[in-house]
């Protein structure tokens, strides 16, 4: 199902135009030409809307449906993937798929956010909101892979933790905790890339990496806009104003120069436009920063995580 947000709508009619005639076309009747203009059009309007949004417009598009979530970059990126279920405690999670798979033929362990398309899919997946056995899954996945010598590649896109009155009895604060201060001691090298809405301490139990990439188009905050606006004005619908206030695009949170590693770039119109071309994008960023954790000990991975970590606070006198 295609769906467009606000700022894509004058796309809709060039591309329901382009489609119209393509269908028409035959090797009697060939619209070739004027098809091959249409698509020049359409790839400048593309450029003109893409190249201008705003932060609050960058928020929609991190959360766009369409987009690819952890298991499409599984297909597409790993292969020989075998999911684990369980935190071996309560239950299956199934908002944090976890499990393990190859990468460029090295064995590897996957941990990342699942959000649903439709309806169903959607309250399977929680929204893409983890409950504490869904941090405890991952936690157990990592401790195998740091067993067995393997890398951690982690997917980040969720609103945040589920805050429901069960996950809180369940010990949510105790989880993300444990997984914080646990990831921070791995010997093995972690990779975490922010895929589209790096949300809180929700996105943060699996954030602690060696490297951590952001996609062009996400988004990584302390909170969303939607609740900075309802703490800072007592008013929700001000989502807008308060994503301009926290600056949580790729772009912002590069210039700080302390928390992420790279921006991994996406096809023109974003990576719900073409999954398999943003996954190819994704591949080869994830490949050059493991070749170069692979040239780390054990010792040094856990030590230059050390250091990253402490790089970020800043002191003003």
């Amino acid at each position: 199902m295609q769906f467009y947000l606000d700022f894509e709508k004058p796309l809709v009619a060039l591309e329901q135009k382009l489609n119209e005639l393509r269908g028409y076309s035959t090797d009697e009747v060939d619209f070739s030409g004027e098809i091959g203009k249409l698509e020049k059009k359409a790839e400048k309007l593309r450029r003109e809307i893409f190249s201008n949004l705003n932060r609050w417009q960058l928020t929609q598009l991190a959360r766009h449906i369409n987009r690819p979530f952890t298991l499409d970059f599984v297909k597409h990126i790993f292969t020989d993937w075998f999911e684990v279920h369980g935190d071996r405690n309560f239950r299956d999670d199934p908002a944090l798929v976890c499990g393990f798979a190859r990468f460029e033929g090295q064995p590897c362990a996957v941990i990342g956010h699942q959000k649903g398309r439709d309806t169903k899919e959607k309250v399977y997946r929680n929204f893409g909101m983890p409950n504490p056995e869904g941090y405890r899954k991952a936690l157990r996945v990592m401790q195998m892979a740091e067993q067995f010598g393997l890398p951690v590649f982690t997917f980040v896109d969720t609103p945040g933790a589920f805050p429901g009155i069960g996950a809180e009895e369940r010990g949510q604060a105790e989880a993300i905790a444990r997984n914080l201060r646990e990831m921070s001691a791995l010997k093995v090298p972690v990779i975490v890339t922010v895929t589209g809405e790096g949300g809180s301490g929700g996105a943060l139990a699996v954030a602690v990496g060696n490297r951590v990439l952001m996609m062009e188009h996400a988004v990584y905050s302390v909170i969303s806009p939607e609740g900075c606006a309802a703490i800072l004005w007592k008013d929700g619908t001000k989502g807008d104003e308060a994503a301009e206030a926290l600056k949580l695009t790729a772009r912002d949170i590069q210039k700080l120069g302390c928390v992420i590693d790279d921006v991994i770039p996406e096809p023109l119109g974003g990576a719900h436009v073409d999954h398999e071309a943003a996954a190819e994008m994704v591949r080869i960023c994830l490949k050059k920063h493991l070749d170069e954790l692979n040239q780390l000990s054990p010792d040094e991975l856990r030590e230059q995580r050390y250091q990253k970590l402490r790089s970020m606070t800043i002191i003003q006198e």
